[in-house]
């Protein structure tokens, strides 16, 4: 037996609200469950970051002036906390075994982040669910993504979007944007293609964590990709 692998997938709060705009989609609950349940089944360990932006994003919310911008994020944190619950369960319904640890003590809800006992979790099988962003304002969920990656020794972040990959520019309103199978770390803080925020990439570069860039709505993909095939990804590397 090879060493095992571990992973952290990244998925935006947006993808759960699907084609509401707003709140949590059933189905895409489901969707990602049997996702995740098919890399546990494969004996890969998996940790996962949610975002809020189906409930509230901190900046959006800050934008009038009336609420503050270190209250929008909190209020972002917290939105993650309820996404991340509802991925617990969908997840419990297929019998996997899940924690959800926050960064901001919460412990009616769920466990408080400790390093050690989330790689503890892992080592069981137990899928990881890292909730309330890196706890601080102004730090978005994709850095927390980076963070919790590099302190549990994941091989790789996958960003799973709603697209194939990452593209020279906007493939929405550029005919001609070309499809970008690999990049460096400097290429994906470029303004125009925007893989995560500088912080989360920089973070990335320091550790030499890949990250990859995939299609979530694509049945089987993050195992395809865990498995080597990365024919439908961009991967951000040295």
């Amino acid at each position: 037996m090879g060493e095992k692998k571990r992973v952290l997938v990244k998925f935006s709060g947006e993808a759960l609200a699907g084609e509401n705009g707003f709140g949590i989609e059933n189905s895409i609950l489901k969707f990602l469950a049997l996702e995740i349940k098919g890399l546990i089944e494969k004996q890969i360990e998996v940790g996962i970051v949610i975002g809020g932006g189906n409930i509230i994003r901190g900046v959006s919310a800050a934008k009038g002036g009336l609420i503050k911008r270190t209250s929008g994020d909190h209020m972002g944190m917290l939105a993650t906390v309820i996404n991340a619950i509802a991925i617990q369960e969908a997840l419990e319904s297929y019998g996997l075994e899940v924690r959800v640890q926050s960064a901001i003590k919460m412990e009616a809800f769920c466990e408080t982040y400790i390093m050690r006992r989330a790689q503890r979790h892992l080592e069981k099988g137990r899928v990881v669910i890292f909730a309330a962003g890196t706890g601080n304002p102004y730090f978005t969920t994709d850095t927390t993504a980076i963070l919790r990656a590099v302190e549990i020794g994941a091989q790789m972040v996958i960003k799973a979007t709603k697209v194939n990959g990452v593209y020279n520019k906007d493939p929405k309103k550029f005919s001609d944007a070309v499809f970008l199978n690999t990049l460096s770390y400097d290429e994906a803080m470029k303004d125009n293609i925007k893989v995560m925020d500088d912080t989360a990439i920089a973070l990335a570069k320091d550790n030499h964590l890949p990250i990859v860039v995939c299609n979530m709505f694509k049945e089987g993909n993050l195992l395809k990709i865990l498995e080597g095939d990365t024919s439908l990804c961009s991967i951000v590397k040295n």
